[in-house]
This record gives C-alpha cells, structure tokens and sequence, in this order.
C-alpha cells in the first residue's frame, strides 16, 4: 500500500487530493504546516509527499530537506498556485523533486503522479526487503 503525505494549508485542497489518493488505495496523512509534517516524518515513512511551495507557517523546503535526510527514497511532487520555480530551478534545489504542478491541476492528474512515484518507490524498495 503507498503512503503519501500531503502538506497543504488549505485543508479542503489537502481533503480534496486524499479523497482521490484513498481511492487509488492510498494511506494518507495530512499536514497543514512545516512542523506538523516534520513530526509526522519522524515517525512513519512515507513513499510520496505532495508538498505545496508556498505553506502558510514554515517552509515548504525545509519539509523536502527533512524528508531527504530522513527517508532518501521518498519522492516528492511539489504543487504552487505561483510562477516561482516555474524555470525548473526546484529540480536543482532539491534531489527529491519529482514533479513541479500547479495546485489548481485536476486532483485525479496529481493521484496519477502520487501512484506512479509511489508504485516506483516501493518497487525500489522490495529488493532491500527480500535481501536481493
């Protein structure tokens, strides 16, 4: 089962994503800022994070560093309603950056992003597992 860990502060957005992540068979957790997302990455792995750039408390980059630190093989997908990055300068910034979208994407095009990360994830993961 792929975990994901949405960090957006606009909670019916994060609630709106997780309704179709569910329905692909996702476990998700939400977080609406920086330190409650860190406090949920200290404690469980996650396969993906759909991560909004621009968070109302904390930094969204923070998240990403912490997550890299702490679970290198998680993917993030970054979401912005701006221009910012939008030069791809996030992928430089960040080892973990899978995707740049915009947070007004259609939810169903972000959970199809989400399942093939995870899908890629924790096929990478499988062989630590066996011990192949």
């Amino acid at each position: 089962m792929m975990k994901v860990l949405i960090v957006e502060s606009c909670k019916e957005l994060a609630t709106v994503w997780g309704r179709h992540l569910e329905r692909l068979g996702a476990e998700v957790a939400q977080a609406h800022d920086a330190d409650s997302a860190i406090d949920l990455i200290r404690k469980e792995d996650f396969d993906v994070l759909v991560l909004n750039l621009v968070l109302d408390e904390g930094s969204a980059l923070a998240v990403s560093d912490f997550v890299e630190y702490r679970s290198p093989g998680t993917s993030v997908i970054f979401v912005t309603d701006t221009t910012f990055f939008s030069d791809g300068s996030i992928f430089s910034m960040t080892s973990n950056a899978r995707a740049l979208v915009r947070s007004g994407a259609p939810p169903e095009d972000i959970a199809a992003m989400v399942e093939h990360y995870a899908t890629h994830a924790m096929d990478r993961a499988a062989p630590l597992a066996t011990g192949r």
